[in-house]
């Protein structure tokens, strides 16, 4: 059986992660539209941005010109821990299924 990755779990995380998911690799999202589609506030995407870089799941760059902009990309990690997780979360739901 996979293993529950305990980072990637918390709700507004795992939201995170499936959007940047989805993106091309090496593809960004600027933070403005991240926090819309996850209907977060400033500082709670925030802070769950941090625990996720700290982890090495995502990158954040910071461009001030020609206007401030922040955008977070998966990293290579990043990817693979998240396809750990749903391998995961799909045993339970195949095992809860059978």
């Amino acid at each position: 059986m996979s293993k529950s990755d305990d980072i990637i779990h918390q709700a507004t995380r795992l939201k995170i992660m499936s959007v940047l998911n989805v993106l091309a690799q090496g593809e960004a999202i600027e933070f403005v539209k991240l926090k819309q589609i996850t209907q977060t506030t400033d500082g709670n995407l925030g802070a769950h941005i941090e625990v996720l870089a700290n982890a090495k799941y995502l990158t954040v760059s910071k461009r001030l010109k020609p206007r401030p902009t922040t955008r977070v990309r998966l990293t290579a990690a990043g990817r693979r821990a998240f396809e750990g997780h749903v391998a995961y979360l799909r045993e339970i739901l195949d095992g809860a299924t059978a």
